[in-house]
C-alpha cells in the first residue's frame, strides 16, 4: 500500500470509523487505541483487498472485528476464563467515562445511548451502523457478513427493545418516551 492510498483512506473515512468506535466503546481513549489497530490491520491487509466491497464497508468490517477482539479480550481478562465470547448474547457495555462529545448530548440522546447498552451486541452494532453512521441495510449486511433479512430482523428487534426500555422511563422532565420517534427513524 502506498502512502497516497493510505492517506486518502485516512482522510476520507477516519472520522466515521472513529465515531463508530466511540459509540461502541463509549471511551475516547479506547477508541483511539482501537483506531491504531484498525490502521495497522489496514496496512497489513490492503494488498489482499480485492474490491468486492467498497473501501468504506471494508474499513468498517475491520473496525468491527477490532472492537469484537477488544471486548473479547476484556471479557476474558475480567472473568479469567477462556470461554468463547458470545457476541449474540453478550452486551457491549463500557464502564468508562463518556467522551466529551457524548456528555454534551441532549438528555434524550443520553437516554437512548444508555438504553442501547442494554441491547445485545448484534443489536447495538446494527443500530450504530444504521442510525449513527447512516449505513444502508446492504452496507450493514456486508460489514457484518449477514443477509439483509438478518439486518432488518435484528434492527426491528433492537428498536422494539429500545422502545420498551425508553417507555419504562419516567415521563416527567421531558424524558424520551415516544415510541413513534424510533419507528419514524426506522423508515
Amino acid at each position: 500500500m502506498n502512502d497516497s492510498v493510505f492517506h486518502r483512506l485516512y482522510e476520507q473515512y477516519h472520522q466515521d470509523v472513529f465515531k463508530f468506535l466511540i459509540y461502541l466503546t463509549r471511551d475516547r481513549d479506547h477508541a483511539e487505541d482501537l483506531m491504531q489497530e484498525v490502521y495497522v490491520r489496514v496496512l497489513r491487509a490492503y494488498v489482499g483487498f480485492e474490491g468486492k466491497s467498497s473501501e468504506k464497508t471494508w474499513l468498517f468490517s475491520i473496525a468491527k472485528n477490532v472492537a469484537i477482539d477488544h471486548f473479547r479480550k476484556n471479557t476474558v481478562r475480567k472473568k479469567h476464563l477462556f470461554d468463547k465470547f458470545d457476541w449474540e448474547k453478550s452486551e457491549l457495555v463500557s464502564t468508562g467515562i463518556l467522551p466529551d462529545e457524548l456528555v454534551t448530548l441532549s438528555e434524550e440522546m443520553q437516554e437512548l445511548l444508555q438504553a442501547l447498552n442494554t441491547c445485545t451486541g448484534d443489536q447495538k452494532m446494527v443500530i450504530i451502523m444504521r442510525y449513527f453512521q447512516d449505513l444502508s441495510i446492504a452496507e450493514t449486511a456486508e460489514i457484518l457478513g449477514w443477509t439483509e433479512g438478518k439486518v432488518k430482523t435484528t434492527q426491528h428487534r433492537a428498536i422494539k427493545a429500545l422502545q420498551k426500555k425508553l417507555n419504562a422511563l419516567p415521563t416527567e422532565g421531558g424524558k424520551l418516551n415516544d415510541p413513534q420517534k424510533l419507528e419514524r427513524q426506522q423508515d
